[in-house]
């Protein structure tokens, strides 16, 4: 690992030509209106979104150059979650169409005061599943990227996309490209006879930078105290203190990251949560500010707008506690966007890290 700066080996390139790329599942999303219970009414509300792309989105949004590899049913539904990235100007040529499947699907129904939101995920057999060794040749894919993003989500799908994942971010690293991961830990994906903390080690082990909370640090590394975790959580109080010992033995048992991030929630009810997070590159532990989210309207890719300012953050600005800052902000902002994306511009967060949290009409 190298010996300065983080930082400076993160931005060593020129991060503004470099292209930010992912691997993962764009899925259709159904969700019901507004806060209703599903099929309250006979409609859902059909959108697209997933781990990866998301992240995608938010940096291509930041104007980056974005790419993304993924598998697609070769039908009008694949082909409109195409147009979809293309739309946020992120790079889909490198796409693979399957015939004769199908899309990842996911539902959603949100919640409210002390009602918890509820996904339901139909995923099984869906294209990404499909992809077979040399599908996607990750030396042409990977030509001119400098940073590779990937998630546990992926690979919690099923042997294929594991393996898929695994192969793309071995590839990138052995590129000399900056490798993030976001653990991502789903409890109701892995299925396929594999254990989240049997596969997701050897992705650890590929990044420079890791981004997590506190559960997938227990169910996907084995790191820290599920009991405590699980209790604080449900309390809505998180004792921030722990955590510098939680990152730092996460990168005492990775010596190849340079940095570790883990998000803080507070769950006070579905509706309100305060929201902030913590980052450690060895040397030093930061702790950013705390927000009070008081109406959630949708904390579906609050993670990944987190992942997405934290890349962005790393890539262009002078320190870590910057980066840090500038993620819990966007990531703040997200929870007030409708959709999977993060539509939250520069210009907003930089407004919020400035201290402009009043929500006025701004003529």
């Amino acid at each position: 690992m190298a010996t300065t700066d983080p930082i400076v080996t993160i931005q060593a390139g020129k991060p503004s030509e470099r292209v930010y790329s992912s691997f993962g599942e764009i899925m259709l999303r159904l969700a019901a209106p507004g806060f209703e219970r599903f099929f309250q009414s006979p409609r859902l509300q059909a959108t697209f979104g997933g781990g990866e792309s998301n992240v995608l989105a938010s940096l291509s949004l930041h104007g980056m150059r974005t790419r993304f590899f993924s598998a697609l049913p070769d039908n009008a539904i694949g082909r409109a979650a195409a147009r979809t990235l293309a739309g946020f100007g992120i790079d889909v040529s490198h796409l693979v169409w399957k015939r004769d499947s199908r899309m990842g699907t996911y539902y959603l129904e949100r919640g409210a005061e002390q009602r918890p939101s509820g996904v339901i995920y139909d995923r099984a057999g869906s294209a990404i599943n499909l992809l077979e060794a040399g599908d996607i040749g990750w030396e042409r894919a990977l030509s001119g990227c400098g940073w590779f993003h990937v998630t546990g989500i992926t690979p919690a799908l099923s042997e294929k996309a594991m393996r898929r994942a695994l192969e793309a971010a071995r590839a990138a690293r052995d590129a000399g490209i900056i490798v993030s991961c976001d653990l991502n830990f789903r409890a109701k994906l892995w299925r396929y006879g594999k254990a989240a903390a049997e596969v997701m080690p050897e992705f650890a082990s590929t990044a420079h930078v890791l981004i997590a909370n506190e559960e997938d640090c227990q169910k996907s590394l084995g790191i820290g105290n599920d009991a405590i975790d699980g209790a604080a959580a449900g309390s809505g109080s998180l004792d921030s203190s722990r955590y510098e010992s939680l990152t730092g033995e996460v990168m005492g048992r990775y010596p190849n990251l340079l940095f570790t991030a883990v998000t803080l929630r507070e769950s006070l009810s579905a509706s309100s949560n305060r929201w902030s997070a913590c980052l450690t590159d060895g040397d030093g532990f930061f702790l950013s500010k705390k927000y009070e989210i008081h109406h959630i309207v949708d904390r579906v890719g609050a993670g990944d707008s987190f992942a997405a300012g934290l890349i962005y953050g790393l890539s262009t600005m002078g320190s870590a506690r910057e980066a840090l800052e500038y993620a819990a902000a966007a990531s703040c902002l997200k929870h007030s966007i409708e959709g999977d994306f993060n539509l939250a511009t520069p210009g907003e967060i930089e407004a919020l890290l400035n201290g402009n949290a009043s929500g006025r009409i701004q003529r």
